[in-house]
């Protein structure tokens, strides 16, 4: 009888043990997901300014998750916009999916509309472009953070008071391509006297550098897409997208900003000026 018993239990945990494995198996062919079956997308990057007169817009495919380029450029779209004051500006192909409207100055105060066509398939998007607000003055500080010295770019200047304002830094370090660095609302600082730091937290920075900055002021869809990026993206090994402003299920974003830019050098606050030869400053 002690012996029957015995044969019955190894035998229901023979059974589980069978059903636990069949069961992950199972669970390990629902996951099994070919990253190369997703359907192409299209991009839009569409970042105007009036820092210039020549604007660009990129149109791409997203690719396959194993393809050795990050996207494909389309060279085959339709794109225009469009001012509220009914003035078009036909962008024509340059290269890799880039496409150039020359003599185009956007003006603040105005909306402007995006109309992409690939394919047969229209994407459209639509903003609103802040009129610019002044910088009253600018700097470099350096702080520590978790040990490590890091250097910030500062921005001072007065907020205006009862309205929502937001703000995009893009920034180059060297003349070495600009990147995307931060954005900030004045939320909980409205009509206030604000400093911003920004800055490249990626670059090792170091006296003698040159931080160039664009400070963009841009509308709140726009604001929303960066806010979105920069809250998910850093540190992920997996990026997200961000939530887009343009229809049709793109990604990327259509923006239209008021711009400047700003040049500083971080000085070495470390020089032995009591050492300094009175003939130098001769």
């Amino acid at each position: 009888m002690e012996f029957q018993i015995l044969i019955i239990m190894s035998a229901r945990r023979y059974i589980y043990i069978v059903w636990i494995f069949l069961f992950f198996v199972a669970c390990e062919e629902k996951i099994d997901i070919n990253l190369n079956d997703a359907d192409p997308r299209v991009v839009i990057e569409a970042n105007l300014s009036d820092l210039q007169s020549t604007q660009r817009i990129r149109v791409s495919k997203t690719v396959a998750f194993n393809d050795p380029v990050n996207s494909l450029g389309v060279t085959n779209a339709h794109v225009l916009v469009v001012d509220s004051k009914g003035n078009h500006h036909d962008f024509q192909h340059e290269e890799g999916g880039s496409y150039v409207a020359m003599n185009f100055t956007p003006v603040p105060e105005q909306v402007y509309g995006l109309y992409v066509e690939v394919d047969g398939e229209r994407f459209l998007s639509s903003c609103y472009m802040p009129p610019a607000v002044a910088v009253d003055s600018t700097g470099i500080i350096e702080e520590s953070i978790f040990g490590d010295s890091y250097y910030f770019a500062t921005f001072k200047f007065n907020d205006p008071p009862n309205e929502r304002n937001y703000y995009r830094y893009d920034v180059s370090i060297n003349d070495i391509g600009f990147r995307f660095s931060s954005v900030f609302q004045d939320k909980f600082n409205d009509g206030l006297y604000v400093t911003h730091q920004v800055s490249d937290l990626d670059t090792e920075l170091k006296p003698g550098d040159v931080i160039t900055v664009r400070r963009y002021c841009i509308d709140e869809k726009v604001f929303d897409y960066w806010n979105e990026y920069q809250s998910t993206n850093p540190g992920s090994a997996a990026p997200g997208n961000p939530t887009s402003n343009i229809s049709n299920n793109a990604l990327g974003y259509f923006s239209v900003a008021s711009a400047q830019e700003f040049q500083l050098q971080i000085m070495d606050m470390n020089f032995d000026w009591d050492g300094l030869d009175d003939s130098m400053l001769r």
